[in-house]
Formats: C-alpha cells, sequence, structure tokens
C-alpha cells in the first residue's frame, strides 16, 4: 500500500500487505487475547482507555500531521480530530461500567431476573479514509471498553494511520491481539467476515460496500452496524437568522474538505429570505482560503484522492448540463493537488445527481421552498437519512421538523455532529445501528438474560413454552 499526500502527488510512504497467513494469524491472537481481556475489571480495561487518551494528546502534532500528509484535511481541523478521540476514550472510561451494569428487571417476588450485557468476541472495523482516527476510535473505545477486541481494516490510502492507531493501544498497554490494523485489500474482508473465530462487524462507508458487508454477515448470522453516509438537508426557515445560518451553512459544507457523511449537502431555503442567503452564502463559499493543508490559514484543502475529483466533477458536469445554474465553482482548479473549489448549484433539476446522489467534496445544493411543508417533503425527499438540521428563531418550531425529519441525528440551530454523549446513526440508505453513547456500547453485547427463581416456579401461563 503507498502513502500519497493529496496536496502535492508525492509518495509519502508504502507499506507491505499481510496476506492471508497474517490474517489467520490475526484472529488467532484476537481469540486468544478475547480469552482474557473479557475476564478483566472494568477499572482495569477503562485505565488503560484513559491512558490511550492520554497517548493521543502527547501526540496530538504528530498524529494531525500525519492525517493531514496522507488525506490533505486542513491541520487545524485534524488537531480537533486528535482531541476528540482522546474525548471519547475519556468518556467510555467513565462511564462504561454504569451503561453495562446489570439491569434488573421487575418480576414475582420470589424470582430475580436481570439482563447482563457481555462481550461477543473479535469485531472487524472496516473504515473509511475521510476521518482516519475518528472513525476508528469511536469503534474501538466503546468495543474494548466493553470485553470484545478489535481488528482494523483501514482504507488503503491511510495505512499511516492505520499503523500509529495500532501503536497508540500498545503504548497505552492494550495486550497483544487487543487492537490489531490488517492493512488488506476488499478482496480479503469476506473471508474474514465468514470465518468461525469474528462475532461482529461495523463499516463506515459507501452503499455498495455496506451492502457487501451486509450480505456477508448476514449469510453468517454476525451482528453488523454500518454507517453508510448520508445527503444531508439544512433547512432555513424564515425567521432564521440568516447571517448565523450562512456562516454555520458554508462550515457545515466544507469542513473536512467538503468529504463528511454529516456534511450539510442540500440547503433548503423558504423564499422569504431565500434571495439573501444565497447571496451571502455564494460570497463565503467563494472567500474560503484555498491552500496547502499544512498551513494554518487554510479553510479548504485538496480531496483526499486525484480520482476523487475526477468523479465529483463528472456529478457536478451531469448537473450543470442538464440545467443546474453554477453560481460559484464549477471545475477542477488549475493547480497542482487534487483540489476541487467550493461550488454552490441552483435550479436543480430532478433526477440529477445534486438531486438523488451523495456528492463527497464541497458543493452545495440550493433549493428555495414557499412553505414549511415543502421544506420537509424536500428534506425528506432522499434514500439517505443520516442527519439533518433546521434553523429557526422559534426552538418549539424547530423541534416540530426535527420531529419530521427521516434522518437518524436532527439538530436544530446546529450542524449535524457526532458527540460522544448521544447516539449516532442513520435510517433508510444511511444503514442501520448506532454507534456512541450507551446505544453504541450495546451494539456488540449479549444481553443475556438471566432469571434466578427462589420458589417453585410459576404455574400461570407465563411460564408456558413459545
Amino acid at each position: 500500500m503507498e502513502s500519497v499526500n493529496p496536496a502535492t502527488g508525492e509518495q509519502l510512504d508504502s507499506y507491505e500487505d499481510d496476506d492471508e497467513g497474517s490474517v489467520d494469524a490475526a484472529l488467532d491472537r484476537a481469540t486468544e487475547t478475547f480469552a482474557e481481556w473479557r475476564e478483566t475489571s472494568f477499572a482495569h480495561r477503562c485505565s488503560l482507555l484513559k491512558r490511550a487518551g492520554e497517548v493521543l494528546r502527547e501526540n496530538t502534532n504528530e498524529y494531525a500531521e500525519l492525517m493531514t500528509r496522507e488525506m490533505g484535511k486542513p491541520v487545524v481541523q485534524a488537531r480537533a480530530e486528535v482531541e476528540k478521540c482522546a474525548w471519547v476514550c475519556d468518556y467510555y472510561a467513565e462511564t462504561a461500567e454504569e451503561h453495562l451494569q446489570d439491569e434488573v428487571i421487575g418480576t414475582e417476588a420470589d424470582a430475580h431476573a436481570f439482563v447482563s450485557y457481555e462481550p461477543l468476541g473479535p469485531v472487524l472495523a472496516v473504515m473509511p479514509w475521510n476521518f482516519p482516527f475518528w472513525q476508528v476510535f469511536r469503534f474501538a473505545a466503546p468495543n474494548l471498553a466493553a470485553g470484545n477486541v478489535g481488528l482494523l481494516k483501514h482504507a488503503s490510502n491511510v495505512p499511516g494511520c492505520a499503523k500509529a492507531i495500532e501503536e497508540v493501544f500498545s503504548e497505552a498497554g492494550f495486550p497483544d491481539g487487543a487492537f490489531q490494523s490488517l492493512l488488506i485489500g476488499t478482496d480479503l474482508v469476506e473471508g474474514i467476515i465468514e470465518d468461525e473465530r469474528l462475532h461482529g462487524v461495523t463499516l463506515t462507508g459507501s452503499g455498495p460496500a455496506g451492502r457487501a458487508v451486509a450480505a456477508t454477515a448476514g449469510e453468517n448470522l454476525k451482528k453488523s452496524v454500518l454507517e453508510l453516509g448520508g445527503s444531508d438537508p439544512f433547512v432555513v426557515l424564515d425567521d432564521a437568522d440568516v447571517e448565523r445560518a450562512v456562516k454555520s451553512a458554508v462550515y457545515g459544507r466544507v469542513q473536512n474538505n467538503g468529504q463528511s457523511c454529516i456534511a450539510a449537502k442540500r440547503f433548503v431555503v423558504m423564499d422569504e429570505v431565500y434571495d439573501e442567503f444565497e447571496e451571502r452564502f455564494v460570497e463565503e463559499m467563494e472567500a474560503l482560503t484555498v491552500g496547502d493543508p499544512m498551513d494554518e490559514s487554510t479553510e479548504l484543502g485538496p480531496q483526499a484522492q486525484a480520482s476523487l475529483v475526477d468523479g465529483l466533477h463528472e456529478q457536478v458536469e451531469e448537473t450543470a448540463d442538464a440545467g443546474a445554474t453554477v453560481l460559484a465553482g464549477g471545475g477542477p482548479m488549475d493547480r497542482e493537488g487534487a483540489y476541487y473549489p467550493a461550488t454552490v448549484l441552483a435550479d436543480i433539476p430532478e433526477g440529477t445527481p445534486a438531486d438523488d446522489d451523495e456528492i463527497f467534496g464541497p458543493v452545495a445544493s440550493l433549493w428555495r421552498v414557499e412553505s414549511e411543508q415543502e421544506a420537509i417533503e424536500r428534506a425528506n425527499d432522499t434514500p439517505f437519512g443520516l442527519g439533518a438540521s433546521v434553523w429557526t428563531e422559534d426552538a418549539q418550531r424547530g423541534e416540530q421538523f426535527a420531529r419530521a425529519f427521516d434522518a437518524g441525528c436532527c439538530f436544530v440551530n446546529e450542524i449535524v455532529k457526532s458527540d460522544p454523549r448521544v447516539p449516532f446513526g442513520g435510517v433508510k440508505d444511511s444503514g442501520y445501528g448506532r454507534e456512541l453513547s450507551e446505544h453504541g456500547i450495546h451494539e456488540f453485547v449479549n444481553r443475556k438474560t438471566v432469571w434466578v427463581q427462589h420458589g417453585e416456579s410459576s404455574t400461570g401461563l407465563g411460564s408456558l413454552s413459545e
């Protein structure tokens, strides 16, 4: 595997792939480690997780620069990503035992029943390149705290990040085999999921990749969690603070160079404020500082790979050719590196990529709507359902919109974001299952019912079998 700087096209490093023999040995190590790791106390596991957070903070600049070199995100945002990873380690170090304590169930006076949350075993994480540390840590922290062990199949363009994450857990004191990074291609993933030593799989990525993983997991009766991206609506109502909404809209669209599953992508604006919003939004998008992602002042860096620029431009070009108006940007930049400008499209025809597809880059699509009902219908008119946001000065009105959205994460007067304290995940083509919070740590555990009868068994209907 080769690591290439998308800002310059320069090869940074190369890594030897793991073969089937290496994968087999890793599964053996994971199985052996799990047998011991599951028996350790919460205090022990969480102390190591706390230490992992410390390792991240001690090496923030090193890890941030590694991310920026490998996939191009602005280094300021990369540092924030490292801090967020440390936060999720702290969060589960402090809450895992509470989240997984036995849940007592009310029964007859002569019986005691409870639900015990017990680890499943080795779990595979198939992770993307866009948040190369955060998306791994939001899987690893809860699962290691729960007593599972992890195997990582990371994206092939961030192998340095994959190895660095493995080293974080090693330096923190986790046992060999608790978290292993496999430098493999997608061709070996199916075999790992089918292997009886693996007990679950989670994927963050594209729809086709998610369907393939879900099919294999289903055939083998393995638990799976999928986060498959989105085309999030950003709804601006007629009473919104337009200036505030515009600033949030620009950041929400171009954060991480526009390569975020939960980025605001479809901007649905009520007629009364549309003209003002469009004018300010285009102005702000065109004013963004584009440049070297290692420069502290850069707001928009390169796309993660040169090939992504070509695919992104095809979507924009097809939409424009069908009749959309290009208000800003619209074509690859004439400079070294995989750069695409902040682009704004309006008057978007139905059935075009900007209408139907997830556009993974700094391209915003604008719609003018006449009513609240039309805004809701437009927001929900997508096969995706990851996140959504609404902007209004009336909090109660905003909450009503949030309840009407067909999405897993809905925000009022805030861009969609992941936070360790609340569950994260989507519906429809955005996948299923949840990460983070109490809900995330419960995904890969055995919810075991334990019933202890102290007196004679009940002879009522409740004692009958199925």
